[in-house]
């Protein structure tokens, strides 16, 4: 039981997660033509490739399904693993797509997206329908029910081989983009930094449309005066001194008392 928690667990950590497939399952074949094609015809050795890929082609970190099922770890893995590996992709096919599947959506916290759950459950449910028309055809005795059941089994293979294809093609893309074959990632969003606001340190924008720029705080506003604030006349210079405009000679300097004329002030001690 508590091995099924944990699968259990796992499960809806992976249903949690933030990151999403490069591609989904709807678009692998126009993303990578080619290699969908190799994933159809070749299966279980693109499932080999990809496996070996997924664990940085360093075999002593094999599991035998990647340790998802009860068997895990316990098929000599660490005396052979290239040979285990072998083993898992034609005998056990399903379980080693979906078994790289798992370790790639646990390593970049990928979640399971609703699109692609619902092909991968209409793949399972297709292939439980063509298995169930099978039995009753073969308790009945039915030919009918055995050429549609028959048809009913092709069509469910050729979907469950057509989504293994798309799958791996998914697989495929992730691991380019963990190795960096898609060129260089553009660096993250970083706030700008901090701008001087002062105006003297700012230069000064070119001239448009012919007109001169705009003098700088400071600047002399050349041979034309300050413009004259409107509503209010122009200031007039101050009027000159009364006493020089009526004929008056300005006040002799300050020279200090005693002034001349005045007699000096007596020693102290002879006041009576």
């Amino acid at each position: 039981m508590a091995s099924q928690a944990d699968y259990m667990e796992k499960i809806h950590l992976r249903q949690n997660y933030r990151n999403i497939w490069h591609t989904d399952l709807t678009g692998t074949i126009a993303a990578s033509p080619p290699y969908c094609c190799f994933s159809l015809f070749c299966a279980p050795y693109a499932s080999y490739l990809l496996r070996k890929r997924a664990l940085y082609d360093d075999m002593s970190r094999y599991t035998c399904c990647g340790g998802y099922m009860p068997c895990s770890g316990k098929c000599g893995e660490k005396r052979c693993p290239e040979v285990c590996l072998c083993t898992e992709v034609f005998c056990c096919f399903a379980n080693s797509v979906a078994s790289t599947r798992f370790m790639l959506q646990d390593e970049f916290n990928i979640q399971t997206t609703e699109c692609d759950n619902c092909i991968i459950a209409f793949t399972l449910c297709l292939s439980q329908l063509a298995c169930i028309c099978s039995i009753i055809a073969c308790l009945l005795g039915s030919e009918e029910l055995r050429e549609a059941s028959d048809l009913l089994t092709c069509l469910s293979n050729l979907v469950y081989c057509s989504v293994c294809a798309c799958m791996q093609t998914q697989h495929k893309l992730e691991l380019d983009k963990r190795d960096g074959k898609f060129g260089p990632q553009p660096p993250p969003m970083a706030a700008p930094l901090t701008q001087q606001m002062s105006r003297i340190v700012q230069p000064i924008p070119a001239a448009v449309g012919g007109y001169p720029p705009p003098p700088v705080y400071g600047q002399p506003f050349g041979h034309l005066p300050p413009p004259v604030v409107q509503g209010y006349p122009p200031a007039r210079p101050p009027p000159p001194a009364p006493h020089l405009a009526q004929g008056y000679q300005p006040p002799p300097p300050f020279q200090g008392y005693p002034q001349p004329g005045y007699p000096p002030h007596p020693p102290p001690g002879q006041y009576k």
